[in-house]
């Protein structure tokens, strides 16, 4: 879970600052464990990110809809980074046992993660955090993210595969190559996916605005799901308005342990006296602008 696209800018109020935690308790999530997992495939995806695939079965089978896992990146006896890195779930089969993590390579850590070979063994504890919830009476769900953001709403897809439930996704990226989640859309049976990129304008929030509510207006989604990048985030909110429909995002952050030990994730809004919501415990995913709404 990389931080949001650092060229992505909005006006007003901070995304984070406009969130309230999903219902519900964390007796309700799958409880969290830890492999030493055996990396089964590590190679580019894209441009600029990097596909691991790892054999955790435990975390495969119970693994949630936008959950994540926090991966070591400092091997046995390494003098490298120690501290775990949190990386959302972009595919999982719990038939085989496997994760799929995509990660964007952007420092010493994901580099050194990246440098895993196949046949290498990775500390990995997860599931873990509050994935996004799917209401019962949902028939309809546009996911919208950009970048690596998109990795957190992949999974959604997997999970509605085969159900009554219809998928409308929007992967955005700066240019084709950067664009996540279409390989995870189609093999889920996602029709309608749009691939928007900076190069060719079509990620535009304004053009972007229009092709969703010319397509959607009719038979508008009950549920909206972001991640990846604040301007999203507010034109699924302004969406959101529009058709009366319950919008979640999942954030981002740097994480030391997350399990909402070392309190480092706070998302800065205060729900009590004592303290702001944590990212990795009380979600990464919240729910946006419409707190009195349970759907």
């Amino acid at each position: 879970m990389n931080t949001l696209d650092i060229t992505d800018t909005a006006a007003g109020v901070p995304v984070r600052d406009s969130v309230t935690p999903l219902s519900g308790s964390e007796t309700d999530r799958p409880a969290p464990t830890w492999h030493r997992a055996r990396v089964l495939a590590s190679a580019p995806h894209g441009r600029g990110y990097h596909l691991l695939r790892l054999e955790a079965p435990s975390i495969a089978r119970t693994c949630r809809a936008g959950q994540f896992v926090m991966l070591t990146a400092a091997r046995d006896g390494d003098t490298g980074p120690v501290l775990p890195r949190p990386m959302a779930v972009y595919s999982r089969n719990p038939e085989a046992g496997t994760l799929d993590i995509v990660l964007g390579v952007v420092g010493d850590g994901t580099r050194r993660l990246a440098s895993f070979r196949p046949g290498e063994r990775m500390l990995v504890v997860g599931p873990l955090g509050q994935g996004f919830r799917i209401a019962p009476r949902t028939r309809r769900v546009l996911l919208v993210g950009r970048g690596i953001g998109t990795c957190s709403l992949t999974t959604v897809a997997q999970e509605c595969a085969g159900t009554e439930v219809e998928i409308v996704a929007v992967a955005s990226g700066r240019s084709a190559d950067r664009v996540v989640g279409a390989d995870v859309y189609r093999a889920a049976g996602v029709t309608r996916l749009h691939e928007v990129t900076d190069d060719t304008g079509s990620s535009d929030v304004t053009r972007l605005r229009a092709m969703l509510t010319a397509d959607l207006d009719q038979a508008p989604p009950q549920q909206i799901l972001t991640c990846g990048s604040e301007r999203l985030a507010r034109l699924c909110e302004e969406l959101g308005q529009r058709w009366a429909s319950d919008v979640q995002v999942s954030l981002e952050a740097h994480m030391a342990c997350g399990l909402g030990y070392c309190h480092g994730c706070a998302t800065g809004t205060r729900s009590g006296p004592e303290e702001s919501p944590l990212i990795c415990a009380d979600g990464p995913v919240f729910r946006l602008t419409r707190p009195d709404t349970d759907r």
